[in-house]
């Protein structure tokens, strides 16, 4: 499990993030360190130290997290669970998936003199899935032949046309000298990968391989390990390393490239909001629906205030819902960049930008989840009558590149 805290001063942190982003505030892009935020806005060392001993009094064996992550990470019993959060582990029918999951039987409580914030790992009702969608997946959804499909890729210098990320880079921004060096970014994933396929995507493309700047990093032990069945294993690594090649086709001067992973959502995020070096750009391309789509917003605010910007993938199943295949979260939420997906053709291969158009079957919509429209899409002219958004809920996404 992982035991998240509140923020302190909630709608302080709230100004202040409105604050880092306005031009005219004194605030403005003075964004705080990881120990900064928590001077400020993060549990105070005693309250900390409270759960802390909470998790070890009822027999829990503290495992990971921090003060500046806001989180404690537990292992115990079943029996543990129950006593010390007041509830009753259940087995229930999966409603819409051929399985059974576990839950509590209501809403954790504790003896503690404050609230928490959130308990994850108590269910397991939704579980995360890469956001793409394979040719023999499509194929199959619409009751079609694979080889009948279709290839949209026609321009670009990888097998069968398609796009390698540095024909990404060629296409949107060309010969520039800017390469991303000096930055860190991170990778949010559930699933480790096989550096072996990275290195053989390389050696195919006849490009350096960049192994020296790229981390496997466990939040929470989590095996980084992904062998893909050709390889004797049984896990699929393709979303891990489509991340990998895309991220440093685009930006191959990267000082570092950290994969963050972990099974719960809060333990990955709040190790990428402590990690040092601190990834200031990260990447997400999983789906997942947590009982609450707030659950997050602390960290994502977090993030914020930390000059942190989180991308995610608005899906490859079309218009959003609230759950299943087209599920919207995370790339509903006010505080992330969701990122659509279009049709890309290039001048020739690995060339510059000839045209693109928007692609059927890219995630997007109006927020399912009720989310408020937040401050930057109420401008004059964003919401109109051609692009048919909400004037009072997320819609989304916010920007789209080649994905079809």
């Amino acid at each position: 499990l992982n035991i998240v805290l509140p923020v302190r001063d909630q709608a302080g942190l709230d100004q202040f993030v409105a604050d880092v982003y306005d031009p005219t505030s004194a605030n403005y892009r003075h964004f705080l360190t990881p120990q900064q935020f928590t001077a400020r806005f993060g549990p105070t060392e005693t309250d900390y130290n409270a759960v802390v001993q909470f998790a070890q009094m009822h027999g829990f064996t503290v495992t990971g997290g921090s003060r500046d992550g806001m989180d404690v990470q537990v292992r115990g019993s079943v029996a543990a669970v129950e006593a010390a959060f007041h509830v009753r582990m259940q087995t229930y029918k999966h409603p819409k998936e051929d399985r059974n999951f576990f839950s509590p039987d209501q809403e954790p409580t504790t003896d503690l003199a404050f609230n928490l914030w959130h308990v994850s790992g108590l269910d397991n009702y939704s579980q995360p899935h890469p956001l793409f969608v394979s040719k023999s997946q499509y194929a199959a959804a619409m009751g079609v032949d694979a080889n009948s499909v279709v290839s949209h890729a026609t321009t670009g210098s990888g097998p069968s046309a398609s796009f390698l990320g540095s024909d990404m880079r060629a296409a949107y921004y060309g010969s520039g000298s800017l390469t991303g060096a000096g930055q860190n970014m991170g990778l949010l994933e559930y699933v480790g990968t096989d550096l072996a396929d990275l290195q053989t995507y390389y050696k195919n493309v006849g490009q350096t391989y960049p192994g020296n700047i790229i981390t496997l990093l466990s939040v929470d032990g989590t095996s980084t390990s992904c062998v893909d069945t050709r390889a004797g294993g049984n896990c699929d690594d393709t979303e891990q390393t489509l991340d990998m090649t895309q991220a440093l086709g685009m930006a191959p001067g990267l000082a570092s490239l950290t994969m963050y992973i972990g099974s719960t959502d809060t333990a990955i995020i709040s190790a990428m909001t402590t990690h040092s070096p601190l990834p200031t750009t990260i990447g997400c391309s999983w789906g997942w629906t947590p009982a609450d789509p707030s659950t997050l917003n602390p960290y994502f605010e977090k993030m914020a205030a930390q000059g942190q910007s989180f991308f995610t993938a608005s899906g490859d199943n079309s218009t959003w819902t609230k759950s299943g295949k087209s599920e919207a979260w995370p790339a509903d939420n006010a505080y992330v960049i969701s990122v659509g997906g279009t049709d890309l053709v290039t001048a020739s291969a690995a060339g510059p930008w000839k045209s693109e158009t928007a692609w059927a079957d890219s995630g997007g919509g109006i927020s399912p989840d009720n989310i408020a429209i937040p401050s930057w899409q109420q401008y004059s002219g964003v919401i109109n009558s051609s692009n048919k958004g909400s004037t009072t809920l997320r819609n989304g996404p916010d920007v789209a590149a080649n994905a079809n």
